[in-house]
């Protein structure tokens, strides 16, 4: 039987470059402001190419947001597993959290606010609902990160009810304007988090 045809790779590719003139042209303004042909322009594409990924720049952001949670998420370690000697003190997990969405603020200011994406919002929730299960089920298991993490779970309403508070807790910081900055809101963070897991 003849092997399989690998999958081609330009088209992801091609939606990197993308995602990445977006992120570029955010840096000096909103969301609402960039046009198709703006990001055709910074990624050297045709706005053909760009209609065979996309629709419209919402859906591109959209796509860019989920795409860079998720290998944020894939590289945070399952903060339940501690290490083996007492004096090794794990780093809070958070601050990746609030560093990368404070890095990338006008994306997530425009995504997650009153005119944002269901779509995103739905994904953050499920995939950080799907961490704390993991961080609490897993506890004893290897260290690793939470690349590993199931698509889906068993209803657990109490990982369900703490991932909404987290998200809660980033849509205030951005509202407000993050007077904090990312290590504060982490280190502020993350021991409710804790208070949290020991009640389950």
């Amino acid at each position: 039987m003849p092997n399989p045809k690998p999958a081609d790779p330009r088209p992801r590719r091609s939606r990197l470059a993308l995602q990445s003139a977006l992120r570029l042209l955010l840096g000096d303004r909103e969301l609402a402001e960039i046009t198709v042909s703006d990001i055709t322009k910074q990624a050297g594409m045709s706005r053909s190419t760009f209609y065979d990924h996309y629709t419209d720049v919402h859906e591109l952001a959209a796509d860019a947001c989920t795409e860079q949670f998720d290998e944020l998420l894939a590289a945070t370690p399952v903060s339940a597993q501690q290490p083996a000697r007492e004096d090794v003190v794990l780093e809070n997990p958070l601050l990746g959290l609030f560093t990368h969405v404070g890095a990338n603020a006008r994306l997530y200011e425009a995504l997650l606010g009153p005119d944002g994406s269901a779509r995103v919002i739905n994904h953050l929730h499920h995939r950080i609902t799907v961490a704390f299960f993991v961080n609490v089920a897993d506890s004893a298991g290897p260290v690793r990160t939470h690349a590993g993490d199931p698509a889906e779970i068993p209803l657990d309403p109490a990982s369900a009810f703490y991932a909404g508070a987290l998200i809660g807790v980033v849509l205030e910081w951005l509202r407000c304007g993050r007077p904090q900055s990312p290590a504060t809101m982490a280190a502020a963070t993350w021991p409710l988090v804790l208070d949290a897991r020991l009640t389950r």
